[in-house]
């Protein structure tokens, strides 16, 4: 059953762009600071979760490397790796699709606020965002629910059913979840089907042009 949704949240990597090689090189660039080698192809997982968290739990860091790791990663990303990324096929269109509907845009992403509007800048899709949420570049507010909140909070957004949350992994259903709002979880981003069925979201397509049945 197709509902009016007003207000609709997209994550950023994975599911409006494709940040793989940027990200990548970006963990890469500061894991070889440390001694510690990895290909690439391995470090496609951490595409998603917040970046502090990603040191802290995969490589045992202490709050003293986390900041230091960070630091290395965002001095590649910040210069090189934030436009080593692509638009993912489709997305303008419908992005300019749903504004003509008069649907509100907003983006709800971990990666810090500051990142994220270069990045939409760069692929000309910022006009048709009303707001955009982020982390903060010290690593607070950078779990999902946190950044979900914080957008409805500044956007003065309190009918939580007229809210839908678009995103690619578990931590955007499960972040959506915590605050009370519908989600939908994309195939074509970095979450797997069985990762996206676990988190159970309202919706799981497989191309975005799909929005246009739900929304």
């Amino acid at each position: 059953m197709r509902k009016d949704y007003k207000y609709i949240l997209f994550d950023l990597d994975g599911t409006l762009t494709d940040p793989k090689e940027g990200i990548t090189k970006s963990f890469q660039y500061a894991l070889k600071h440390f001694g510690i080698d990895e290909d690439l192809v391995n470090l496609e997982k951490f595409i998603g979760p917040p970046l502090h968290d990603s040191f802290r739990d995969d490589y045992n860091f202490d709050d003293e490397k986390v900041e230091e790791a960070v630091t290395k990663f965002r001095e590649y990303f910040a210069e090189t790796g934030i436009f080593e990324n692509k638009i993912f096929p489709n997305v303008k269109e419908i992005l300019e699709y749903l504004h003509e509907l008069g649907k509100v845009l907003l983006l709800a992403t971990s990666k810090p606020t500051v990142f994220a509007e270069r990045i939409l800048k760069h692929f000309e899709i910022d006009q048709y965002f009303k707001y955009v949420g982020g982390s903060n570049l010290d690593g607070s507010r950078s779990e999902k629910n946190e950044v979900i909140n914080h957008v409805l909070e500044t956007c003065n957004i309190s009918s939580m059913d007229d809210v839908i949350m678009i995103g690619d992994r578990k931590y955007d259903v499960l972040g959506a979840q915590k605050i009370g709002v519908d989600s939908i979880g994309v195939l074509y981003g970095y979450g797997s089907l069985e990762e996206l069925k676990e988190a159970n979201p309202n919706y799981i397509i497989e191309n975005i042009e799909e929005l246009k049945n739900i929304l």
